[in-house]
C-alpha cells in the first residue's frame, strides 16, 4: 500500500500500474494479485484502510466518557499532520474522490451519533446539520493539507472551534 500511495502521488491512479506497483514494494506481480485483484481492489482496501487508522487515531485511549469534542478534534489534527504525506496524496490525488467522500461519511457518522448521544437541538434537522458540517470539516481539512498546513492542529481545532461555537454547536 505504501507503494502504491507513492505512485499515486508521482503520476496520478489512471497512470499507475501493477507492475510499478510490485517494482515499488520490491515483490514480483504475483505477490501484489495474491492480496489484490486489481488495482481498483488495491484502492478500495486502500481507502478502507487508511480511513480504519484515521478513525482509531483520533480516538480516545480508553475512557470516552472524558474525552470533549475539542479533544478529539485535536486529535484528529495531530493524527493528519504526523500522517500528512498519505492523506494529502489520497485526499488531493485527481481522479479518486471517492476517499474524500468516504471520509466525509465517516465524519458524518460520527457527527449523527454525537447529535443523538447528547440532544443536541439547533432547530436544524438532524441529517442536515450533520451533511452540512461533515463538509464544512471535510473542506477545512482538505483546504488545511493544500495549503501545506500553515497553521498548527491546536490552531486548527481552536479555529474550527469558534466556528462551531458562533454558527451552531456548544463545544
Amino acid at each position: 500500500m505504501e507503494a502504491f500511495i507513492g505512485l499515486l502521488g508521482e503520476q496520478g491512479f489512471e497512470k499507475v500500474t501493477i507492475h510499478e506497483i510490485a517494482d515499488r514494494a520490491n515483490v514480483n506481480r504475483g505477490t501484489v494479485y495474491l492480496h489484490f485483484t486489481d488495482k481498483f481492489d488495491l484502492l478500495e482496501q486502500c481507502i478502507d484502510t487508511y480511513l480504519q487508522f484515521l478513525y482509531e487515531g483520533c480516538q480516545p485511549d480508553g475512557d470516552l466518557n472524558g474525552e470533549s469534542a475539542k479533544t478529539q478534534l485535536l486529535r484528529t489534527f495531530e493524527f493528519i499532520e504526523q500522517h500528512a504525506s498519505v492523506y494529502s496524496i489520497l485526499l488531493t490525488s485527481k481522479g479518486i474522490p471517492i476517499f474524500r467522500n468516504r471520509m466525509m461519511a465517516m465524519v458524518e457518522r460520527g457527527i449523527g451519533e454525537n447529535i443523538r448521544s447528547f440532544g443536541i437541538h439547533t432547530g436544524v434537522e438532524p441529517e442536515i446539520l450533520g451533511q452540512f458540517l461533515a463538509s464544512a470539516i471535510a473542506g477545512l481539512v482538505e483546504w488545511w493539507i493544500l495549503q501545506s498546513m500553515p497553521y498548527s492542529p491546536t490552531e486548527m481545532m481552536e479555529q474550527l472551534q469558534v466556528l462551531l461555537e458562533r454558527n451552531l454547536l456548544p463545544m
